[in-house]
């Protein structure tokens, strides 16, 4: 039997504040998507990684951030157009949210403020700089950091994250977002769910599987007419196939994602199906730190499947 995890990207204004034209009804909507999120896995009991930009669990700042290595303009908008948007710039009471929710959320680290590991002009020192803001944040809160996600899932530096006592990360998924990939899962029969790996610096990829998002606009309203909400189907498809195998189907999303009643209802309808499926069998619901553990404790077992992989890459389960 398998297990589903499910992972947020909490990232408010920080997601976006390096866009030339951040888009507005996604900014705008961090905050809703965050508190619907927490209302619904706590309705139904699913506890989640959220991965927080560690400059939201700030009270405060005056944007300068001098000791950080950042280049030149990284922190333009906060000093700028968005210095008067602290609901953009901050959120402890989000996080706050998360860490006394019923449901036991893991707080993982999303950098302190959304660099891209994996771009050439991301150096070792501006990535070491992010995880010791972050981790220094979080021990002000009392908390540690034992997974990441990579902002936009540009992975790269992960000796860094090693270094700085870091146990998981979420990897690339090996099916495609948006289009392509419904193809694949329903046309291809690819499968959704992956094997966790460790890699050559002990960190455990837990690699996504399905962005419960990568399927909107003009196509997913067709689709909807015709057919039904492609998300929900592959999420579905995901699920029952983590029932029938043993990997893991590791499904994501931003908070931001949830512009509107009609993105709550696709996560209210995933989440529900979930909750079927886990009353019906021994499927579980994992945190990708409880996912971590668990991959740990089967090499010290010396249990076959618990090592391996290539640069941090997934393979893929059959059922």
């Amino acid at each position: 039997m398998g297990s589903v995890v499910v992972s947020l990207d909490a990232e408010l204004g920080w997601g976006f504040h390096d866009l030339p034209e951040p888009p507005a009804n996604r900014v705008e909507s961090g905050r809703r998507g965050w508190s619907v999120m927490l209302e619904l896995l706590d309705e139904f009991d699913v506890p989640a990684t959220w991965a927080v930009v560690g400059h939201l669990m700030l009270e405060s700042c005056d944007g300068v951030h001098e000791d950080h290595p950042a280049p030149p303009g990284w922190f333009d908008r906060e000093r700028g157009a968005w210095a008067d948007r602290e609901d953009l710039r901050f959120g402890p009471d989000l996080v706050e949210g998360v860490l006394e929710a019923d449901a036991d959320h893991e707080l993982a680290s999303h950098t302190f403020s959304h660099v891209l590991f994996g771009d050439p002009k991301t150096d070792r020192e501006l990535a070491a700089a992010e995880l010791d803001r972050a981790t220094e944040i979080a021990a002000e809160w009392g908390e540690s950091i034992d997974s990441f996600v990579y902002p936009r899932n540009d992975v790269g530096h992960r000796d860094v994250l090693a270094e700085y006592g870091v146990s998981a990360y979420r990897g690339r998924s090996p099916t495609r977002d948006g289009v392509r990939g419904v193809f694949d899962s329903t046309i291809r029969d690819q499968s959704l769910v992956t094997t966790p790996r460790t890699d050559e610096h002990g960190l455990v990829n837990v690699p996504a599987s399905l962005f419960l998002f990568g399927f909107e606009g003009p196509a997913r309203t067709v689709a909807e007419s015709i057919w039904t909400d492609p998300m929900l189907e592959l999420a579905r498809r995901g699920i029952d196939e983590a029932v029938r195998s043993d990997g893991v189907f590791h499904m994501w999303l931003h908070p931001n994602n949830l512009t509107s009643e009609r993105d709550d209802q696709r996560m209210r309808s995933i989440l529900s199906h979930l909750e079927r499926r886990r009353s019906e069998t021994e499927l579980t619901v994992e945190t990708m730190g409880e996912v971590a553990c668990r991959i740990r404790r089967s090499r010290e077992a010396g249990i076959d499947g618990a090592a391996g992989g290539v640069d941090g890459q997934a393979t893929v389960s059959s059922n």
